[in-house]
């Protein structure tokens, strides 16, 4: 299933990122690299449409995207040597 929602990244002072969403308050996760961070987003956003389903609360409007229905904006941050 495909998500789309809006992730903020907060760098940590003694390094790594937080991650947050402020569609999904719930989402919570961390890594030690904007890479690692991102994939820790999965795990975390799946255990959040389990805990929705399981409460049994409707998840925000426009969060799932049907496969190849149509195109998604995407804002990444891209690393270079």
């Amino acid at each position: 299933m495909l998500y789309k929602l809006p992730l903020v990244l907060s760098p940590q002072p003694e390094g790594g990122f937080v991650v947050t969403s402020p569609m999904v308050p719930e989402l919570l996760t961390e890594g030690e690299t904007v890479a690692e961070a991102l994939d820790n987003v999965r795990d975390t956003l799946a255990a959040v449409v389990e805990l929705y389903e399981d409460l049994g609360k409707t998840l925000p409007m426009n969060l799932h995207v049907t496969e190849g229905s149509s195109s998604v904006w995407l804002e990444t941050l891209v690393a270079t040597a």
